[in-house]
């Protein structure tokens, strides 16, 4: 049963977002009038008048009904105010419900609900978000819209490994934002996508001058954006085989940028700069040793998923340079036994780990799992990924045959 003045303000809210006036939405069938009390909640709607507006709004009966877990815009205020679980179950929720709602309110709930799947490392649904949300960045034709879902969508493609479609989706965000001439804060956003891409498909050179010209436009700021900043040109610098810049931008960044700002940043740079620890040459444990204690005690007040699974894959990485090898196995069970969040660059991590220790205990199946895993990489366009599963190759075949010649010399 529809009441007023629920029904009026319902009524109102679908008009509205269609942008009908209500003479256009009365038609022939019914009077300005009448349909202005019922608007403003004057009159009690009939059952055929219920029906003949719906008709005209190409709507059921039922969708004059509020959603039970109030408006879309209730539901973006509880986000804003708690961000809890709860709150994002009463977002989607009123988003499932809400069709017709204006588009930029359904572009801001999808932006919510997109983060919180990539906190989550849930990023398949994440790309599902992301995907509605570009689409309603172009119908709704603000082109700051387009920039922030093309950028969005650009880094949860490349979490995926969908390398080429990430590069176009962040080349455009790049010319889009350039054309516009957006603010630094927008112009940085798509650099950092953009880079990381670029890094991924192997194009060194496009990914170092971009990462100048990120570096340039975030000087002089200390808050998220920049520290962001600094963890991506440091992994651009790590792998253009300058491990002391890429110390310095992280180094620079742990000791400017607080927890108290953005926890789950703060605890991915730590991750980060244990990671680089163990790559740089040569490696040093002790110092990501010391970058896995100071993140593990942070992760108690935002333990998620894809959180938890990279710093244990991280702890599985140390194990196996420090020659832990049963330590390196039993974490990489722990993370086989549940449902994966990681990125895709992370997933492979984890295979590299399990083939070398099998390479480690002599079995050759090693060999050709690194290798499968290289001509994966560069089928997949990600020439960066193959090249360091190449050389991780190249490498495991000389110490194992170093190994052998030791044990048949008796040294």
């Amino acid at each position: 049963m529809l009441h007023q003045p629920a029904f009026g303000r319902r009524l109102r809210k679908l008009r509205q977002a269609r942008g009908l006036s209500q003479t256009a939405l009365a038609g022939d069938g019914m009077s300005t009038g009448y349909l202005s009390r019922l608007e403003s909640g004057a009159r009690q709607p009939t059952e055929r008048a219920v029906a003949y507006l719906a008709g005209r709004l190409d709507l059921e009966p039922a969708d004059f009904e509020e959603p039970a877990g109030g408006s879309l815009a209730h539901a973006l205020t509880l986000v804003a105010s708690t961000g809890s679980q709860t709150a994002m179950e009463t977002l989607r929720e009123a988003l499932a419900a809400e069709g017709h709602e204006a588009p930029v309110l359904r572009w801001q709930a999808l932006w919510q609900l997109a983060r919180q799947r990539r906190v989550q490392g849930d990023h398949l649904g994440e790309r599902e978000d992301l995907e509605e949300l570009v689409r309603l960045g172009e119908a709704v034709g603000l082109v700051t819209l387009r920039v922030r879902g093309l950028t969005r969508l650009a880094r949860c493609l490349r979490s995926l490994g969908e390398i080429n479609a990430a590069l176009d989706a962040a080349m455009t965000a790049h010319h889009l934002a350039r054309e516009d001439a957006l603010d630094v804060e927008d112009r940085a956003a798509v650099l950092l996508a953009l880079i990381s891409v670029e890094a991924e498909a192997g194009r060194m050179p496009d990914a170092g001058a971009h990462t100048d010209e990120l570096v340039e436009l975030v000087a002089g700021r200390s808050d998220a954006l920049w520290a962001e900043a600094m963890w991506t040109a440091a992994a651009v610098r790590l792998r253009q085989g300058d491990h002391t810049a890429a110390q310095g931008y992280l180094e620079d960044a742990l000791e400017r940028f607080g927890s108290g700002e953005d926890l789950v940043l703060w605890l991915r740079l730590r991750l980060a700069a244990g990671r680089l620890h163990l790559q740089k040459l040569p490696p040093d444990p002790e110092a990501a040793e010391r970058c896995v204690m100071a993140a593990e005690p942070a992760l108690a007040f935002v333990d998620t998923p894809g959180l938890r699974q990279e710093l244990t894959a991280l702890k599985a990485d140390l194990a196996f340079l420090t020659s832990r090898y049963d330590d390196a196995r039993v974490l990489l069970g722990e993370l086989a036994e549940v449902e994966p969040r990681m990125t895709y660059r992370d997933r492979v991590r984890l295979d590299i780990l399990r083939q070398q220790l099998r390479i480690r205990s002599g079995d050759d199946s090693g060999v050709q799992g690194l290798r499968a895993l290289a001509e994966q990489a560069q089928a997949d366009a990600n020439i960066d990924l193959a090249a360091e599963i190449w050389r991780i190759l190249a490498e495991s075949l000389a110490g194992a045959a170093a190994e052998r010649g030791s044990a048949a010399s008796g040294v």
